[in-house]
């Protein structure tokens, strides 16, 4: 392999270990009672920010409550993160385009299996409603976007990357980059 593809993949596992530490993800809620906004950051390892005052508000409309211990994902996650930065750092270290082509389909797998869950517990969180809730709209679910915004009752909700999640993308998109490159390069000889 090109030595900047070898730097590029030391930088990714870099990368990644930092994801381990840094939000990975945003919810964002906005209403005319909460002009401020309530934002709610999920870490690779736990919930932050406002959750609780949303589980007030979300009680309501029968939806579940947010408890990070619910999250099998958090006992996972930061070692999955640690397995693939390793992964990076062993690809370049051993110099093999075979590891390269593994490295970025098994953290594509990854990537999405990851985002598919989370598109499954915001389903199941938007539709397992409470019947017996004290506010209940006959149709109506309050799944929030997986990417971008909602407009649920008065409330809108943002979906967004928070940094993990851009590095995150961002060592995906390298990592075609380089496969992409280092394959050419191979069939070019």
């Amino acid at each position: 392999m090109k030595k900047i593809t070898r730097i590029a993949l030391v930088f990714c596992g870099c990368a990644l270990i930092v994801s381990i530490f840094v939000p990975l993800w945003s919810i964002y809620l906005t209403a005319p009672q909460y002009p401020e906004g309530l934002a709610m950051y999920l870490w690779p390892n736990k919930i932050t920010g406002e959750y609780e005052i949303i589980n007030g508000l979300n009680h309501y409309i029968g939806m579940k409550t947010i408890q990070p211990e619910d999250f099998w994902e958090f006992k996972v996650l930061p070692y999955a993160l640690a397995f693939f930065a390793l992964l990076c750092f062993l690809t370049a270290l051993f110099n093999r385009k075979l590891w390269l082509f593994i490295t970025l389909v098994l953290f594509l797998i990854f990537g999405v299996a990851f985002m598919v869950d989370f598109w499954l517990w915001e389903y199941d969180y938007g539709h397992d409603l409470d019947p017996t809730a004290p506010i209940v709209v006959p149709g109506m679910s309050y799944q929030p976007p997986l990417l971008g915004y909602k407009q649920l009752l008065n409330f809108g909700a943002y979906s967004y990357p928070n940094v993990g999640g851009a590095i995150m993308f961002g060592v995906a998109l390298i990592l075609a980059i380089l496969a992409w490159v280092e394959y050419r390069k191979t069939s070019a000889t």
